[in-house]
Parts: C-alpha cells; sequence; structure tokens
C-alpha cells in the first residue's frame, strides 16, 4: 500500500479517536471551552503565561473546568475553595502523581517525585526518617549549611567591589549543601566534576521550561521518535544518574554500617538489613537525582528574587535589618529558635514566595479513584491541575495582591499573621505535620537577609530581571564575625532544600 494513503489513513483514525474520546468524557467531567480535535485547549492557552489563560476560563466556567492538553482532560481547580476541597478535605482521593512522561521515562517509576503506591509511601517514610534525624550526635545539616555560607561570602569577596551576577555563586550553594547531605562532601566551585553537573542541573530545568517540553509531554509516542531538545535532557539525566551512581560506589567501599556519614549510608545500610524489593540502588540513584532535581534551581532562583525584591524595596530590608540586630544581634549566628521572635522577617519571607509564585500551577495530581466532586464526576486516573497563582494572588486574602507588601502576613500589632491562603507549593492534610520543615523554609531566607544586608552594602543594581542582576557589592570592613554574614543565606538554602524535598515527599500533594 502507498506509504501516503497508510500516513492518511493513520491520520483519520487518529482524528475520529479523539473526537470519540473527548464527545464520551464530556458529558460526566466539568465544563470547559471546546477542545480542537488532537490537540485539545493548546491553541487557547499562552504557554508563556498558562496562568492567565486559566483565570480567563474559570470566569467562564467557574473554579473548576475542563482542559484538553492534547487528547487528554485535565480537570482545573482555579480558587482557594476549589483548592482546598479537593487537596485538604479530599486529600487521599487527590493524591495521586498526575503524569508527566518524560519524567517518568527518567524515574522509570522509583525514586520519590514520580512513584506510587507502595514504592512511593516506602521511600517516602525512609527519606523523612532520614532527614529529620539527620545529624543526631554528628555534624548536622546546619552546620554543613554554615559552612557553605562561610564559603559563598568568600566567592562575594572576591568580587572586589566590581560590578557581578551573582547567579552562578547563588546556584552553587544549595547545590553544594545537597551534596554534603548526600555525598558526605562539598566541592569547591571550579571543580570541574562540580561545574558539569551543574550544566547539566540547569540545562534540564530550562528544558522543562520550554513549550518544546509541553508538546511533548501531550504526545510522547509521537514526538520520540523525532529530534528535539527532549533527547538532550534525557542525555543530561543519565549523566547525572552516572555520577551519582559512581559516589554510591564509593560508598559501598567505605561504609561503615555503624556510622553512617549521610543519606547514601543511610540508604545502603537499609538495603543491607531489608530484603526490600523497594530499596535498590537504582532507587537509591533516582531519590538523590530527585533532591537535586528538586532542591537547586528552586533555592537558588528564590534567592535570586529575594535579592531582587530586597533591593527594588530598601525600606523593607532596612527593618529586617533592624530586626536582626536587635534579636540576633552582631556576635553570633541565626538559628531555628530565634524566628519566633521576628514576626516581621517572618513576613518578609511568607510575602517573597508568594509574590514570586515560584510553582504557579503545581506538578499535576491525579485521583485515585473515580469520585463525585462538586456534582462532577471524574473517573479514576485523571489529571488534576491546581491553579496557586489564584490562591495566593486572592485579593480577598491578600488585598493588591500584585504588591510586594509584608503587611500581608502582619496583624494590626505588628505579629506574624498565618494565613490559610499561603500554598507555595501545594496544600494537605499531611503537609501540616511537616511544619517543622516549612519553619526551616521560611527562616532560611532570613540568613539571606542578614547576609546581604550585614555583609556587604550594594550600591549599585544595573539590571534587574529574573535571570541576572548584576551588582556591585562593596565589601564592608570586618566588624562583624563572619558567622552573620551568609549564615543568614545558609539558613534559608537549607530551607528552601528541605521544603522543595518534603513538596515531592509529602503525600504527592505538590
Amino acid at each position: 500500500m502507498d506509504p501516503v494513503v497508510v500516513l492518511v489513513l493513520g491520520l483519520c483514525c487518529l482524528l475520529l479517536l479523539s473526537i470519540w474520546k473527548q464527545n464520551s468524557g464530556r458529558g460526566k467531567l466539568p465544563p470547559g471551552p471546546t477542545p480542537f480535535p488532537i490537540i485539545g485547549n493548546i491553541l487557547q492557552i499562552d504557554a508563556k503565561d498558562i496562568s492567565k489563560s486559566l483565570t480567563k476560563f474559570s470566569e467562564c466556567y467557574g473554579p473548576v473546568f475542563t482542559v484538553y492538553l492534547g487528547m487528554k482532560p485535565t480537570v482545573v481547580l482555579h480558587g482557594y475553595e476549589a483548592v482546598k476541597e479537593a487537596l485538604v478535605d479530599l486529600g487521599e482521593e487527590f493524591a495521586g502523581r498526575g503524569s508527566v512522561p518524560i519524567l517518568e521515562k527518567v524515574s522509570k517509576g522509583l525514586g520519590i517525585a514520580f512513584s506510587n503506591a507502595k514504592t512511593w509511601k516506602e521511600m517516602r517514610r525512609f527519606s523523612l526518617m532520614t532527614l529529620r534525624n539527620f545529624g543526631m550526635g554528628k555534624r548536622s545539616i546546619e552546620d554543613r549549611i554554615q559552612e557553605e555560607a562561610r564559603c559563598l561570602v568568600e566567592e562575594l569577596r572576591k568580587t572586589n567591589a566590581s560590578p557581578c551576577d551573582p547567579t552562578f555563586i547563588l546556584g552553587c550553594a544549595p547545590c553544594n549543601v545537597i551534596c554534603s547531605v548526600i555525598f558526605h562532601n562539598r566541592f569547591d566551585y571550579k571543580d570541574e566534576e562540580f561545574l558539569k553537573l551543574m550544566e547539566s542541573l540547569n540545562e534540564n530545568v530550562r528544558i522543562l521550561s520550554s513549550p518544546w517540553l509541553q508538546v511533548y509531554n501531550n504526545f510522547p509516542a509521537l514526538l520520540d521518535y523525532f529530534p528535539g531538545i527532549h533527547k538532550t535532557l534525557l542525555k543530561n539525566a543519565d549523566y547525572i544518574k552516572n555520577f551519582i551512581m559512581e559516589k554510591v560506589k564509593e560508598h559501598q567501599k567505605l561504609l561503615d554500617v555503624n556510622n553512617p556519614r549521610d543519606f547514601i549510608d543511610c540508604f545502603l545500610i537499609k538495603m543491607e538489613q531489608e530484603n526490600n524489593l523497594e530499596f535498590t540502588l537504582e532507587s537509591l540513584v533516582i531519590a538523590v537525582s530527585d533532591l537535586f532535581g528538586a532542591g537547586t534551581e528552586t533555592t537558588s532562583t528564590t534567592l535570586r528574587y529575594s535579592l531582587l525584591l530586597l533591593l527594588k524595596h530598601p525600606e523593607v530590608a532596612d527593618k529586617v535589618q533592624e530586626e536582626i540586630e536587635r534579636v540576633i544581634g552582631r556576635h553570633r549566628s541565626p538559628c531555628m529558635q530565634d524566628r519566633s521572635r521576628m514576626p516581621y522577617t517572618d513576613a518578609v519571607i511568607h510575602e517573597i514566595q508568594r509574590f514570586i509564585d515560584l510553582v504557579p500551577n503545581n506538578l499535576p495530581h491525579t485521583v485515585t479513584r473515580d469520585i463525585k466532586f462538586r456534582n462532577y464526576f471524574i473517573p479514576k486516573g485523571t489529571d488534576i491541575m491546581t491553579s496557586l497563582t489564584s490562591v495566593l494572588h486572592d485579593e480577598k486574602a491578600f488585598p493588591n495582591p500584585k504588591v510586594f507588601d509584608p503587611g500581608h502576613f502582619l496583624d494590626e500589632s505588628g505579629n506574624f499573621k498565618k494565613s490559610d491562603y499561603f500554598m507555595p507549593f501545594s496544600a494537605g492534610n499531611k503537609i501540616h505535620s511537616h511544619s517543622t520543615s516549612e519553619e526551616k523554609i521560611m527562616f532560611l531566607i532570613q540568613n539571606f537577609c542578614s547576609c546581604k544586608l550585614n555583609k556587604f552594602h550594594v550600591f549599585h543594581m544595573y539590571s534587574f530581571n529574573s535571570r541576572m542582576i548584576l551588582l556591585t557589592l562593596h565589601s564592608v570592613p570586618p566588624i562583624l564575625p563572619p558567622s552573620l554574614l551568609l549564615p543568614c543565606l545558609c539558613f534559608y538554602i537549607y530551607n528552601d532544600i528541605l521544603s522543595v524535598y518534603f513538596m515531592f515527599t509529602r503525600l504527592k500533594l505538590g
């Protein structure tokens, strides 16, 4: 048969299948914009501002509606009430991990971020316990963060008051903290092996954010046969996994079951103690990859935005500085116990995360069983998208939400005010049980504030955007001990690393 005829027949069959699937499901699912065959609603969604498109849809169809990403329906939850009802009130039913084909190809159903059922539960329990208990009687994670803080400050000192782009340094620091926790040692910022790891991680983040990956995730079976940047992502992922495996082999040779040094040692000991199919070398490699992927770019991006916002709002920076000096002083490093006495700094940390809206639409969820939600029937396995932007920018909870204002988290007396609408990563009934990590999440930016405010004067800002900050940093004479400068930043690094890691480990709600 003529290949052209075969191609035409195949496309016709695909078209008919698409129309049938869309029509068969639309009567049961929530309403939404009419999808085109095969491509669904992709052309109706602005790839550069998905949140804005979803908000427009919600104005027409309400807080619960359906969009088709390709031929696959996705139910969108828009606004606090809908998100809370699903992720908190019906947390178990909405706890499944949605489909992200390119990442599923990398993880193969292992690790933490994209595993399900028993594998996920076992890995989550072990990871939480290990990270919580790590450093008990030994070198704590906080010590590692302070060490990285000192190294980071020294790198900033080397600029000698000349213009610099701190993007690279702010990326190295969180990655090195993860390396210290996972591998027991940090790397020099000029280490070739470390630089290659950073390059692979950063490039994959850029690729995952590209429009091409959005298209690929909707048509993976078809686009697997075509060249594209998804091939680069898979190549980088293989490099990262091989890098981790080499470190695992080194740990196996030096393993002391009575004295675990880091996360890998604890995992290897667990493998020896239990004949559990969930704990394998491949699972270990994927779990470590998840931690790197979740913590590095997220942390450095938050730090960049924090610096930008404090530069743009010097009056806020001054108030944070005053509170830091009053509570912490100039002769010691900050600690988690200080947080309760620093309501303004706490509010600034919350407002930074609210304002930057780092994960606007979250990772996809899926319902774990057939469920009736707000009089709509949602079949088991349906993907769920939660618009966190609609919660973080809700005008009822945060007046003038597009304005950076720490007052959003302060009461009339100047005390810190919690908000149920604060969902920078997600929400859910299991998230609140890990409030300790949330506290660390918030307090680490304080260290960043301390670092920036106590150790350097920022005289000029030459560029103001999310990708680059070009600054002139003038080092302050050493009237302050080195402990105060970047432990502040590093505490935040610790916080964000743990927070994003727990984002993946908590009941699949992040």
